[in-house]
């Protein structure tokens, strides 16, 4: 199959609904109150788009969007448990192919558009008070991480893996890839790099 701006990929579920205990017994989990964390983001590849030169090979595996397989996912007509992947070079948003990993080599690459970041430890600013107790439940959203993978587009900020970078606020959003998790982040929302 030849696509011009679509991978498709070979999903056999769209929610990872079961956990595997140490025992081997099978528990189900009910996604349903925290369905964003138990999406699939990652399936092999079983077509690649030719229209653009993007690295990505069949066989490979693709880490994309979570919106993919949301609301019964991006199906692909006609076919059971394929699903396709919009990419766009040029254009972040319009991207949902987040990142792939070689089946040649096991090399991680993030695709057009996306950086992965890891978590930083981040300074909190702390009230104290002698006479009330101050309690802050807000959880803070972080907005710096350390470069683990750049696109090409970020490559050009002069910025490198290992580096600290912030980004604007609520473009956290993690996807776990060899159970490591990241901030997948558009090179677009990247403010400044720590010195």
């Amino acid at each position: 199959m030849k696509t011009f701006n679509l991978f498709i990929v070979k999903l056999e579920k769209t929610t990872n609904d079961t956990i595997i205990t140490e025992s081997g017994l099978e528990l189900i989990i009910d996604t349903r109150f925290d369905e964003f964390k138990h999406r699939v983001t990652e399936g092999p590849v079983l077509a690649v788009p030719f229209k653009y030169d993007h690295g990505v090979k069949e066989g490979d595996t693709l880490y994309f969007h979570h919106l993919v397989v949301m609301n019964e996912g991006q199906v692909l007509t006609g076919e059971d448990s394929t699903y396709v992947v919009r990419y766009d070079p040029e254009n972040a948003v319009n991207n949902q192919a987040i990142a792939y990993k070689s089946q040649e080599n096991g090399e991680i690459h993030a695709l057009a558009g996306w950086c992965l970041l890891e978590a930083v430890e981040q300074e909190e600013l702390k009230l104290t008070s002698d006479i009330i107790e101050i309690v802050d439940n807000e959880e803070k959203l972080p907005t710096k991480g350390k470069v683990a993978y750049l696109c090409k587009e970020a490559e050009s900020f002069d910025i490198q893996a290992g580096d600290v970078v912030g980004f604007k606020e609520n473009r956290d959003y993690r996807i776990l890839i060899d159970n490591t998790e990241y901030y997948r982040t558009r090179a677009e929302d990247l403010m400044y790099v720590e010195v």
